[in-house]
């Protein structure tokens, strides 16, 4: 190692760079963990306490260095560019793509590469989604570091990395299977509370080490140690070190700046072959590692200063020439003042001959110290000089012209970096640039639209994002110099933001005064109108929905250009499948299904998606299967992934229907692993939820239906929104929460009698008729069914017709005879079988069985009830199956999920059905725990019933129930929960 002096003085004390002292243990860990397979390695500790040192010896051992390690450093920057550190680090490592044998994937990242454009597939479309686009982003820069052999991947200072950095940290963590290892350094005191970081380092991932190591200042003992490896190994007095340490608390930067300060000052001598302070009383050691910096820096030759303010300003590292021109010294003398940094160990040079501090501490302590229009010059030459770099960094060059008062370039530049980011699917960032160019204020009319226009839609769902968002917009429409349709381009866009975030009522009164104000534009008018055609939010009926979609049609009929009436009749199809008009399907002959044209991909695969999912929800599931399969394929062949992914979860939500549930929740378990993709991760939570309640895991499935149910009725998604409360409060009904379940029903239904829109009640209404019955409301649940009818009236949909079957059932099987409440639900099975869907199907035979049963029918109600046995088994439905048989010879329990509800829900001191299941069950000796496994309950539930049944037999525990169960003539439970009359 090259010895540094202080101003080149030849009699100088020589100092070396320290040695890692006190981190044997640290370093053996981190070794260890990379050198065997993927890891996750966090280390954190405040500035100064060795995090980079540490981690430069660790990547110095074979074992780690031979797996290629690729270091990425996060700057504190305030702008920050989409994944830039990443994208900086393969940048410096690789010239091009050529070899690497990318997948379409990859031309997400033509705008992160544009010198690599040439050679990276074409780019995808963009999405709408910020989710669907970050992530698509995140799998195309994985591909890129799979393909590069990338198996550790070190991030620094990841406390000031940007939200995707982090994002992309925390989708590397969680792939699987685990190809990187994963290493970031970072400082706990600057963490923000919700910093996605935490996330990483509280939760370790499976089929990774975990490694965190948190790092303490030196003890006096390390003290010594790292000053001796600074003096050429040689002794250091005990009270030397014992005084270095009381004065720097053991902080290893501290300690070294503050041993070359005493090198500059002379304060350093040699006696009796150790090195001790010159004087005990007379040295002062500076209270921070700023002083210390400080007062060194005022030591050095005023070139040197001046190439140090120069790099600090740049912050990141940078060649000799930029670092020069920033600073405006000559070239001879910039080349002697820059070997002199590095010699005094204040710069460092890395293999590729680029120049930083070597402790970001120290290259703040000068950027704070510079004068505030010295420092303003030396941005502003930064920004010049970097004009000229190959690809520009945007991102950089809006700080260095912000930061230097030059507002015209600050916001040309911040504009094309939210492009950028924009291009990337990195929405939040592109949404950061351009936000922070409009509060800037006084651009002209012309400039506020142009980037209020730039504002994804999307982009945000954290309050104080949207906030700040909605303010801003609703303060340029203030302006006066805005004129008419200016002013309604910027309240269109706050007006589908204002519906994205769930404010319905207050989106569509932006919309519809933005729709006046484009009168002389229509291609954005129909926008508008568009928006407010679509089936969304509480309020809104039905008819004000079907009167936008008349007034958007026409209009792209007769004044938009032939390029956009595709678009436009996409969306009407969509809006009348919807809306359960079968209008809808004629109008969907006009789409041809595969694209004539270049242009017309994106809208022709929409479209069979769309009409796919709608065929699904009405009940036609050969139809569904075909759009929804072509689609798929489509998309796929023409790199739309977002769109394959979306029609390949709808395929998982049709099969779920169609009762394919064998390797079903894998591929839904798969598609939710697609991170940041909310609308695929509601449809596969849905179907977990549901293949859960079927399968018996209650608590579980109530989990998942909860968020769906939340969510989705927070993003105003309909459909959606009803299928999981529907779900949910059958949920609760089986859990005896009857409160719940006719909350959830209550509430979903009064959504649809409000909107108008029948063919929404297929899930929702069903739930709600057993809900009502088992209150003990059955003359509302009969009410309801025939405004069902009512409503439905003269729909074509099998899945509304069978589901009013099913309504009709439930209410007949409390309010008919035996016999016709038994060929109500052969209606409602017949009805089923024609989509069909299996399991309701098999349930609602089921219920046509306990019917006959009551009607003294025995011989049928038998063969019926295996034959529904024998089905719901085959299809995977265990709780149907236990439920089936636990109900065979007596009343069935009221709430079963899917099943009819009959009968008033009090029992008086009688035990209920589902009580007397668990007191059977608990006189063959089982556990709680026990009996839930057996009845598909939680141990909870069960403990509440047992506690109910001892409350009517007016005892307090389970032994003295035990005894009055059994002469009150109940038995236990025998092989396959045989029924017993006695209650």
């Amino acid at each position: 190692m090259e010895r540094s002096t202080a101003h080149d003085a030849p009699d100088a004390v020589p100092v070396r760079v320290p040695r890692l002292v006190g981190r044997r243990a640290e370093l053996e860990q981190v070794v260890g963990a990379l050198s065997r397979g993927p890891a996750t390695v966090l280390v954190e500790g405040e500035a100064g306490v060795g995090k980079s040192r540490l981690l430069q010896e660790a990547l110095g051992a074979p074992a780690v260095r031979a797996r290629g390690p690729l270091v990425a450093v996060c700057p504190p920057f305030e702008e920050a560019l989409t994944l830039g550190p990443v994208v900086d680090a393969v940048r410096q490592s690789r010239t091009g793509p050529a070899g690497l044998e990318l997948t379409a994937l990859a031309g997400a990242l033509r705008p992160l590469f544009p010198e690599w454009a040439h050679a990276l597939p074409p780019a995808p479309e963009p999405l709408h989604d910020a989710g669907a686009a970050r992530h698509r982003l995140f799998r195309a820069l994985a591909e890129l570091l799979d393909r590069l052999g990338t198996e550790i991947l070190v991030v620094e200072d990841v406390h000031w990395a940007d939200d995707a950095t982090l994002g992309f940290l925390l989708f590397v963590a969680a792939r699987r299977p685990r190809r990187i290892s994963l290493v970031v350094t970072y400082r706990p005191e600057e963490t923000a509370a919700g910093s996605p970081l935490l996330r990483l380092s509280a939760r370790p991932a499976v089929g990774a080490a975990h490694v965190r190591l948190c790092l303490a200042p030196l003890t006096v003992a390390g003290t010594a140690a790292l000053v001796s490896s600074m003096l050429d190994d040689e002794h250091v007095s005990d009270a030397f070190a014992r005084f270095l340490h009381l004065r720097t608390e053991g902080l290893p930067l501290a300690v070294e700046e503050s041993v070359r300060l005493l090198r500059d000052r002379s304060d350093l001598v040699r006696a009796r072959g150790e090195w001790v302070r010159r004087t005990l009383e007379d040295i002062s050691v500076p209270p921070t590692i700023r002083d210390a910096v400080l007062e060194r820096f005022a030591r050095l030759d005023p070139d040197v200063q001046e190439v140090l303010r120069a790099a600090a300003v740049l912050t990141e590292p940078a060649d000799d020439r930029l670092v020069a021109r920033v600073g405006g010294i000559p070239g001879p003398r910039a080349t002697a003042a820059l070997a002199a940094a590095v010699r005094g160990g204040v710069l460092a040079e890395d293999a590729s001959g680029q120049l930083r501090f070597r402790h970001v501490l120290a290259a703040r302590a000068v950027y704070d110290a510079i004068p505030a229009g010295r420092r303003r010059a030396l941005h502003l030459a930064a920004g010049r000089a970097l004009e000229d770099a190959v690809p520009a960094p945007l991102a950089r060059l809006a700080h260095h012209f912000r930061a230097g008062g030059d507002t015209a370039r600050w916001c040309r530049y911040a504009e094309r970096a939210g492009d950028l980011a924009l291009a990337s699917g990195d929405h939040r960032t592109a949404v950061a640039m351009v936000h922070g160019v409009l509060d800037a204020g006084a651009l002209p009319a012309a400039d506020v639209v142009r980037l209020c226009g730039k504002f994804p839609v999307f982009a945000f769902s954290g309050h104080r994002g949207r906030t700040d968002l909605v303010r801003t917009l609703r303060t340029l429409l203030d302006d006066a110099s805005l004129d008419t349709a200016e002013r309604g381009l910027v309240r269109q866009q706050l007006g589908r933001m204002l519906l994205h975030v769930g404010q319905y009522d207050a989106g569509a009164a932006e919309l519809e005064r933005a729709v006046s104000e484009l009168a002389d534009r229509p291609l954005e008018a129909a926008t508008a109108m568009s928006a407010l055609s679509r089936l969304s939010g509480a309020s809104c009926p039905v008819a004000v929905h079907r009167r936008w979609l008349e007034r958007v049609t026409a209009l792209a009929r007769t004044a938009l250009p032939a390029e956009h009436r595709l678009t436009f009749l996409v969306e009407r199809v969509t809006a009348l499948l919807e809306l359960g008009d079968p209008a809808g399907w004629e109008a969907a002959r006009e789409i041809p299904e595969a694209p004539t044209a270049a242009r017309d991909v994106l809208d022709v695969t929409r479209a069979v998606l769309n009409i796919g999912d709608a065929a699904m929800r009405w009940g036609y599931h050969d139809e569904a299967r075909r759009r929804l399969t072509a689609g798929r394929d489509a998309a796929g062949a023409h790199g739309h992934l977002r769109l394959r992914d979306m029609a390949a979860t709808t395929l998982v939500h049709l099969d779920w229907h169609a009762g394919a549930w064998d390797g079903l929740a894998e591929r839904a378990a798969a598609l939710a692993a697609i991170d940041e993709e909310p609308l695929i991760q509601l449809d596969t939570c849905l179907v977990t939820g549901l293949l859960a309640a079927a399968r018996g895991a209650q608590d579980t499935a109530a989990d998942s239906l909860a968020r769906v149910a939340d969510e989705a009725r927070r993003r105003g998604i309909l459909d959606m929104s009803l299928e999981s409360a529907a779900a949910l409060a059958r949920v609760r009904l089986a859990q005896d929460r009857l409160d719940e379940a006719l909350a959830l029903t209550e509430e979903g239904m009064r959504l649809v009698v409000r909107k108008g829109v029948w063919l929404a009640a297929t899930e929702i209404a069903p739930a709600r008729t057993e809900a009502l019955v088992a209150a003990g409301r059955a003359a509302e649940a009969a009410r309801l069914a025939a405004a069902f009818a009512r409503g439905a009236h003269g729909s074509v949909a099998p899945a509304t017709r069978a589901s009013l079957a099913t309504c009709r059932a439930v209410v007949a099987e409390v309010r008919q005879p035996p016999s016709r409440a038994a060929a109500a639900w052969a209606d409602a099975a017949t009805a089923w079988e024609v989509l069909p869907r299996p399991y309701a199907v098999l349930l609602a035979r089921a219920a046509q069985a306990r019917c006959l049963a009551r009607a003294g029918r025995r011989k049928a109600a038998t063969a019926l009830t295996e034959t529904a046995r024998a089905g719901l088994r085959e299809l995977g439905a265990a709780y149907a199956v236990s439920r089936l048989a636990a109900a065979t010879g007596h009343e069935a329990s009221p709430g079963d999920p899917g099943g009819p509800v009959r009968g008033p829900r009090g029992y008086g001191d009688q035990l209920s059905p589902r009580e007397l299941e668990a007191v059977r069950h608990m006189l063959n000796g089982l556990t709680n725990p026990e009996i839930a496994r057996v009845l598909c309950r939680s141990p909870k539930t069960i403990a509440a019933q047992l506690k109910s049944a001892m409350r009517k037999h007016g005892v307090t525990s389970r032994t003295a129930l035990a005894v009055s169960a059994l002469r009150a003539g109940i038995t236990p439970a025998g092989p396959a929960g045989d029924a017993d009359p006695g209650a």
